[in-house]
């Protein structure tokens, strides 16, 4: 059997990953393979619960701690009945976030550390790490004119400029840590051509 992978997309508000996904599942099932697109937090019955805790309500409605712990909890439900499973028979799991963002928008952006919130991901999803991970950039100037175009914020788009720049030099700090993994696609460029980056990065593992 052909193996599993496991991809997902990470970046700041109004990067356009939600669109690359879509994109990216159709190029691959052309290709004859089988695709779950998901999401973070979210891609399970169990995890699409909290994440209606998470993303709705003030700003100030949970801690940096306190988000750590529920989207832990709904990454652990995610991994054990959405991805694990796919992954087993063969299929391609294209993610719209994980852990990395975390990482990322609680570390980063919250100052929990690093080691924490790869303690809770070691207990709560086994440790389990995307085959790659593309980071996709663009300018917060262009993230705010595309958030401004989308209409309408959850407590995470709503974030204040100085907390999205301190975001992006996180992602931009693990994706220089660990090259292997990740990928930087400039998506300051038209949604065809972040795609064609993007899907050139896959060629390798197509079969």
């Amino acid at each position: 059997m052909t193996p599993g992978r496991f991809v997902t997309l990470e970046g700041g508000e109004g990067v356009g990953k939600s669109t690359q996904i879509r994109a990216l599942a159709a190029a691959l099932e052309a290709r004859g393979l089988e695709i779950v697109a998901t999401r973070e937090p979210g891609g399970s019955t169990g995890a699409e619960a909290i994440r209606t805790l998470l993303m709705e309500g003030s700003d100030d409605r949970w801690n940096a701690r306190s988000e750590a712990l529920l989207f832990a909890a709904a990454r652990a439900d995610h991994v054990a009945r959405t991805i694990r499973p796919a992954l087993a028979r063969g299929a391609w799991v294209l993610c719209d976030r994980f852990v990395d963002s975390s990482r990322a928008y609680q570390g980063g952006g919250g100052g929990i550390t690093d080691a924490d919130l790869l303690a809770l991901h070691g207990f709560g999803s086994e440790g389990l790490l995307p085959d790659r991970t593309f980071l996709l950039t663009v300018s917060l100037d262009e993230a705010a004119r595309r958030l401004a175009e989308r209409g309408g914020s959850d407590r995470m788009g709503s974030k204040p400029r100085d907390y999205q720049a301190r975001l992006a030099a996180r992602f931009a700090e693990m994706a220089g840590a660990e090259s292997g993994r990740w990928r930087i696609v400039d998506a300051d460029k038209s949604a065809e051509e972040v795609t064609a980056a993007i899907f050139a990065e896959l060629v390798e593992w197509l079969p």
